[in-house]
């Protein structure tokens, strides 16, 4: 198997916000449902995920409450606030243009 992929620079935030969208889940969940959900091709290295978590829960887009995890220990769960599920939906909308242009212009090559 190929070495996972970085998560390019202005794509972290729309993945943590993919992320959290279906339910409140905590930040391992978060790591291990990226890396699930892309097939082992992308990890988050826990500093940048918390250092996201943070800023995404400064900038309105998320909140947080302390709850218990399936393992019975304490863990702060992360939600998307309305201002989080609108930005998730405008990200959404561009990346997927996005990821449309470039591939239309690799398979001219």
């Amino acid at each position: 198997m190929s070495p996972a992929l970085p998560i390019l620079q202005g794509t972290l935030d729309v993945v943590i916000l993919g992320a959290i969208s279906p339910k409140p889940i905590h930040g391992y969940g978060i790591a291990t449902g990226i890396e699930e959900r892309s097939g082992g091709q992308l990890r988050l290295e826990d500093a940048a995920l918390y250092q996201a978590l943070h800023r995404l829960e400064r900038q309105g887009y998320i909140e947080a409450e302390w709850g218990a995890s399936d393992n019975n220990r304490r863990a702060r769960f992360y939600t998307l606030t309305p201002a989080g599920r609108r930005r998730l939906a405008e990200q959404k909308s561009y990346w997927r243009r996005y990821v449309r242009a470039i591939d239309a212009l690799l398979r001219a090559v």
